[in-house]
């Protein structure tokens, strides 16, 4: 994961309640806009290794598509079964339309 911030993507690629996945080195990483702050988490659910990029975004919880396990892209926090592993958060800032992901967030 990258120790600095690297530009994934641009603010007017993704719109409200929207998100893709972008990859940085060999790290899929999944990014969300919800209500129009950008969120950055693992993109792989931690309960069946499906691509959470493939599910549904709703509010600030992505639905994996294989058993529908849902997760906060917040905080990356499982937020019902049959997954209970957190995702991996990473930090993300926006320099003027760049948006950038740095390193992970710790877990609280």
């Amino acid at each position: 994961m990258p120790k600095d911030f690297v530009k994934v993507a641009r603010t007017d690629e993704l719109p409200q309640g929207k998100m893709r996945l972008v990859e940085i080195g060999s790290e899929r990483i999944l990014l969300a806009n919800v209500d129009g702050e950008y969120y950055a988490v693992s993109e792989e659910c931690t309960h069946a290794y499906a691509l959470l990029s493939q599910g549904d975004l709703r509010g600030e919880e992505v639905e994996c598509p294989l058993h529908g396990s849902a997760f906060s892209v917040k905080s990356g926090e499982a937020m019902s079964p049959p997954a209970s592993e957190a995702l991996t958060s990473y930090s993300v800032r926006v320099d003027g339309s760049d948006i950038m992901i740095g390193p992970e967030r710790p877990r609280s």
